[in-house]
């Protein structure tokens, strides 16, 4: 398993090499001395969660107050456009945004420091998306951000069929930037 660096510090790329054969494939979802040699503590990850949606479903823009959460994320089956925000106040990289494809076909993993703001659209008819966290989870830590933020700019390759209540009613960015200080 390879891990490849990205733009915004701490978040790192887990890029496993799957055998393939006539068979199908056999691919390693999680490997924790490669975490290790990485930085990261491979038993702090102490909850797998997963979320099944639909072609252009979004989730997002999620993250959690104080301490926050890592977490290491994967599409099983699917594919989606992931989106990770710095949302650390301390970071020169506050602000800014970098997008992924997460597929069952390359397998990638991507693992979001605390302090990130984390969402994803479902390219696919659908998709499952699992996640492993190392923490558990306190939902009056949780926060969530507009996906069309305009000060962001993100750019979503589908238009939007659907999100929770919770979502649509997010705040700004401007208001998390209030909120943090910054």
């Amino acid at each position: 398993m390879r891990v490849q660096t990205t733009s915004l510090p701490g978040v790192l790329m887990f890029v496993p090499d799957p055998v393939r054969d006539d068979r199908g494939f056999f691919t390693r979802t999680f490997d924790a001395v490669a975490a290790a040699e990485h930085g990261l503590d491979p038993a702090a990850f102490i909850q797998d969660s997963q979320s099944r949606s639909n072609q252009g479903v979004v989730r997002g823009l999620h993250g959690r107050r104080g301490r926050g959460e890592g977490k290491l994320v994967r599409c099983s089956s699917g594919a989606v456009h992931d989106v990770v925000v710095d949302a650390r106040p301390e970071s020169p990289m506050f602000g800014r945004h970098e997008v992924f494809v997460l597929d069952d076909r390359e397998f990638r993993h991507l693992y979001i420091p605390p302090g990130m703001l984390h969402g994803f659209q479902v390219l696919t008819v659908w998709a499952d998306v699992c996640y492993r966290i190392d923490r558990p989870h306190d939902p009056s830590e949780d926060i969530a951000v507009r996906h069309d933020d305009p000060s962001l700019g993100i750019r979503w390759p589908l238009p939007v069929t659907m999100m929770s209540e919770r979502d649509r009613g997010a705040a700004s960015w401007f208001e998390l930037c209030l909120e943090v200080g910054r």
